[in-house]
């Protein structure tokens, strides 16, 4: 979404609110700090228990599996009622509900009736190959104790608050100027500040307590539904949400364990205030515990982070122990969710700091630049605050592109690459509809937008509006099977790949000697795999011979899509590459290697009908032609869609024309998208070397 987009569409009645609406979020987040920017001393006492070992629940063999791998589909953020902000807005679904959705049944979406009935029910089109609930670390216990009428402190006053029973102030001053639905999204505050005695008890035994008894429903949940037969057609991970916002900056984790090992309670920013103190209580009581339990750390909307996601924070300490800490965040963060419903990460269009063609198709779905959002850019080196409130600068650091350059750069000083990341996509869902992604039957993500008319207006979700929203993304992943541990494999070296919905498959592989005919081989990918490394991995050292440049296979498949709804069709591949100069400099360059962006494809905004034509594949052995063996660069591949209508213009087609909003006729709000899908990336080094500099040969 371009910055200019939605500027003239916040023109109703909740326009004039706008004023009253702001005062009152900025009253909220002072008196009852709704995104702390840092805790000390919550800890659990004693802290809580790192995993044990056990043995795991035996599984059958697949019946299938595929030694070059296949692409599997499925979401890793998802919320269900057990969240803090989702319960407050009035969700009732629990994990077993997200997990029944993602293999494809109904299930019931709110509004919810008072014993809990949906209003409305959804169903995917296709079932997802694998999902992770994910709900909030913090307040899992509050939330627990103030929904659940058994519950010892069901009726202290915070959480009446919390269930709109009583007004809070925050709560009280949305109320009084018309804003019902962000008070019901800020009755949280009560809650927040720690683990506080009235709920939890002096020794916070009580939501301790309830902490695990929640976490634990979780845990048996994803293993009720891990089909652990030959069939291996559905996978579960047990997983949260690490939900730190400093300053109202989102620098947010979903934490993805392995298997059913786990620890005691999922680690939260109130036991741990940093990254840095999440990523080494992982390794305490997790990955080093020999206990068989491993976790991975996935970073999602960097865009809403104000630069923090991935600027450096450890410039003033000794080398080593910013080795130590590259190290780390390596080890335990090889992916970065670029796309989901708060917008996309990849890159930004009109960085100053970013030399090299402007690529055109960064302006995609961008949410800060909603409604004519104005902002400035971070200083270098600098961050800021208030992105979640639509506040503060912008860095180039808050997309992925450019963090996987800065990588480069870090790679260069201190021998060590932190940000050596793949791709992925999910879609951060709070209805507990993973995968929920097709724009032409898009639900909402967060109950507050049930109906068409909530959707559609711009005000109303108050800090990000519904109609700037997507309803998110897919990860795919290559893996032999549809298990655990050949998906966490595969999670881990990278062989991942994101996709804003549809299930796009692309691959790139890389190599010195990848022979040219590779698109017309039946065995694309053995060949690949033979010639050279698939996406996440590193080239290996270059050839001696003169003039050896790395090549690229790059291929992607269509969405097929369903009888009834059949998939986009292709309109290009390309090839991004980004790397630094000898000043420093970011520089990107875009790469048409297959299709044709001037196709002429297009779409009939009366019918959202697809005119034109398009490819229903696409395949291209490409070298660089511009390599410097001299200077590290990073390369990954980028399918794009034709044309199709955006969720929002589907939405004003179902509405009578009488009850449209002007939103539906602002030439200025986007009509269209081009969907598209992105893998993770391939790392040149001039020593031959992976994430690590090697001495000189």
């Amino acid at each position: 979404m371009t910055r200019s987009a939605l500027r003239r569409s916040a023109r109703g009645p909740a326009a004039r609110r706008r004023a009253g609406v702001a005062a009152a979020l900025a009253a909220a987040a002072a008196c009852a700090s709704f995104v702390p920017t840092e805790f000390e001393g919550f800890e659990w006492q004693p802290p809580s228990a790192p995993a044990a070992p056990a043995p795991l629940a035996a599984r059958a063999p697949c019946a299938e599996r595929s030694p070059h791998r296949r692409a599997f589909f499925g979401d890793l953020h998802v919320h269900t009622g057990f969240s803090f902000d989702a319960a407050s807005r009035g969700l009732v679904t629990t994990p077993d509900d997200a997990y029944r959705f993602a293999r494809g049944e109904a299930i019931a979406l709110g509004p919810f009736d008072a014993q809990g009935g949906g209003t409305r029910s959804a169903r995917l089109e296709r079932p997802l190959d694998f999902a992770a609930v994910t709900d909030h670390a913090e307040w899992l216990a509050e939330v627990a104790l103030c929904t659940r009428p058994d519950s010892p402190a069901y009726d202290a006053r915070a959480c009446r608050v919390y269930r709109g029973e009583e007004a809070s102030l925050a709560t009280f001053a949305l109320r009084a100027i018309g804003a019902g639905n962000l008070a019901k999204a800020f009755s949280v505050v009560d809650l927040v500040g720690g683990r506080k005695a009235a709920l939890c008890g002096e020794d916070g035994a009580l939501c301790r307590a309830w902490a695990a008894r929640a976490w634990q429903e979780t845990r048996d949940a994803a293993e009720r539904h891990y089909d652990r037969s030959s069939a291996c057609a559905f996978t579960t991970f047990q997983a949260w949400e690490y939900s730190r916002s400093p300053g109202q900056s989102k620098v947010h984790r979903n934490v993805v364990l392995r298997n059913e090992i786990a620890p005691e309670l999922p680690i939260s920013f109130i036991d741990a205030p940093t990254a840095l103190d999440l990523w080494e209580k992982l390794e305490a009581r997790c990955n080093a515990t020999g206990s068989g339990c491993e976790a991975l750390a996935i970073p999602h909307n960097p865009n809403l982070s104000n630069g923090r996601m991935f600027t450096l924070d450890y410039l003033d300490e000794p080398p080593a122990e910013q080795q130590r800490r590259a190290r780390l965040r390596a080890a335990l963060e090889p992916l970065v969710e670029v796309t989901q419903i708060k917008g996309d990460s990849e890159c930004a269009m009109g960085r100053p700091d970013v030399l090299g063609d402007e690529d055109e198709l960064c302006g995609f779905e961008k949410i800060r630049s909603a409604f004519g959002r104005e902002f400035a850019p971070c200083a270098p080196g600098a961050v800021g605050a208030g992105a979640m409130a639509g506040r503060g600068c912008e860095s180039t650091l808050d997309f992925a592109r450019y963090a996987l350059v800065e990588g480069l750069r870090e790679r260069e000083r201190i021998g060590v690459n932190p940000y050596a990341f793949g791709m992925i996509g999910s879609t951060d869902t709070h209805n507990s509809t993973p995968g929920d992604v097709e724009e032409y039957s898009y639900d909402g993500c967060c109950l507050l937008d049930a109906t068409a008319a909530e959707r559609l207006e711009p005000e109303e979700s108050g800090i990000m509006a519904w109609p700037a929203r997507a309803p998110g993304g897919l990860v795919g992943v290559y893996a032999e099977e549809n298990t655990r541990d050949a998906l966490f494999d595969a999670m881990k070296r990278r062989e991942t790949f994101a996709t804003t919905g549809p299930r796009i498959e692309p691959r790139l592989y890389a190599g010195w000697d990848l022979a040219p005919d590779l698109c017309a081989r039946a065995d694309f990918a053995a060949a690949a795999d033979a010639q050279g490394v698939p996406m996440g991995g590193d080239l290996p050292p270059r050839p001696a011979r003169a003039g050896a440049a790395p090549t690229f296979a790059a291929s992607a498949l269509r969405d097929p899509g369903t009888a009834q709804w059949p998939g986009g069709r292709l309109q290009r591949l390309q090839i991004v590459k980004g790397w630094v100069d000898d000043d420093g400099a970011t520089h990107q360059a875009v790469y048409d290697v297959a299709g044709d962006a001037g196709n002429g494809a297009g779409v009939d905004l009366a019918t959202c009908t697809p005119t034109g034509p398009g490819a229903d594949a696409l395949c291209s052995v490409w070298t660089d032609p511009d390599f410097d063996p001299t200077r590290a660069a990073v390369y990954y591949a980028r399918a794009v869609e034709n044309p199709s209508c955006r969720w929002t213009t589907w939405e004003c087609l179902r509405t009578s024309p009488a009850a449209r909003p002007a939103l539906c006729d602002d030439p200025a709000f986007p009509k269209t998208i081009q969907e598209r899908a992105i893998t993770s990336p391939v790392w040149y080094a001039p020593d031959g070397g992976g994430r690590e500099r090697v001495a000189a040969r």
